[in-house]
Formats: structure tokens, sequence, C-alpha cells
């Protein structure tokens, strides 16, 4: 593996990886190489990437939690610019780790990317001025096919970085800042998610 570093099973979850970049760099800046698959394979990663997303949001912004219904996808993030807290929800049901969630700060300075298997759902909080987010993933996009579940859903009990409010009772943000008071900010369709045990019914 000559230009990654790679941490397996992150957190005690199966299959979730933290991929750090070589970066290469003196008083002119720095080179790094994003993606290699070579690297990547003798990892034991073998994943054939086939779109590549980007946005950009501002502080305090909430993305998630967003999952994929009949089209999973394998995703590989990265923040290009500012920092975000990118947060993850084991939804393989036959994992040991179901319903468990992990976090990692991804910043442009530590460069970290966060690999996201099928099976999971994803978002991420800005805690920066502003953050372009980058990502791969492994399928192309299926309109209609995404669900979603509450962000601040006790009983999943994610600890948001930085994140400051009061459950009550729904995933509207109403009342959630950050500690500086950015209030947190989430699209009408994330204020809407059901809890874990709602959205999953079986």
């Amino acid at each position: 593996m000559g230009q990654i570093t790679v941490e397996k099973n992150v957190g005690g979850i199966e299959g979730l990886c933290v991929i750090t970049p070589a970066v290469h760099g003196d008083d002119r800046g720095y080179f790094m190489e994003t993606y290699s698959r070579r690297d990547m394979e003798e990892a034991g990663i073998n994943i054939v990437f086939v779109q590549d997303n980007q946005s950009c949001s501002t502080k305090g912004v909430l993305r998630g939690l967003h999952f994929q219904k009949q089209f999973p996808q394998t995703k590989l993030v990265r923040v290009i610019r500012g920092s975000v807290f990118d947060v993850v929800v084991d939804l393989r049901r036959n994992s040991k780790t179901y319903g468990k969630w992990h976090g990692e700060v991804l910043t442009e300075e530590n460069k970290k990317q966060f690999l996201i298997p099928k099976g999971f759902a994803h978002g991420f909080l800005v805690l920066s001025d502003i953050a372009e987010f980058c990502y791969k993933c492994d399928d192309f996009y299926h309109p209609n096919d995404e669900g979603g579940m509450a962000w601040n859903d006790p009983e999943i009990g994610i600890v948001w970085e930085d994140v400051a409010g009061v459950y009550k009772g729904s995933a509207d943000s109403e009342g959630y800042t950050l500690s500086d008071g950015t209030p947190l900010r989430l699209s009408d369709k994330d204020k809407k998610w059901l809890g874990f045990k709602d959205t999953f019914k079986f």
C-alpha cells in the first residue's frame, strides 16, 4: 500500500474504513493521490466506483440521515474544504452491530476518507463556515430510491459534534444549535423522517 494507510472496522463496525493518503509537501504546497484502485485492492478493498458527487454547504447545515432502499451504494467520502462531522448507522439486519452508529471528523487538513459500505444510513453536519464535500459511489443515482431516518432519534443516540439541544419528539431542528449559537439547518424532507423503529418495522 504505497500511498494510503487503511484503518479497518472502525468503531467496531465491520466494513467501515478510514483511509489516510500519503501527503507529499514542502514550502510550495503539497501533492497526494486522492484515489488509487491499485492501492485499494492491495488493502483488500475491491470496489468499482462509477460516479463522483460534490456538494457545498454552510455552517450548521445537517444533511441526513439518508440511505438507498433498492439500490444501495458504497461511498468513499472526503472533505476538500472546511470540516464536517460525518456519521453512519449500520442498517444491515444480519450485522452484529445493527443499529450502531459511528462518526468521523473529516477536514481539509486531516484529508481522511471514510469508506461506507452498502447498507448504512449516512449524514453529515457542517462545522466550518463553508464545507465542500466529495464522494465516490459504486452505483448510479436512482430517482425516488432515497430513504431516511431521524438524525436525532434517541434510540440510536448519535452524539453530534458540537451540538446542543433537546429532543422534542421529531427530527425538526428547532432549538438545536452549535456551541457558537449557529442554528442547525435541515431540509424540509429531513425534518420529517421518523425514528429507527418506525422506519424499519418488520
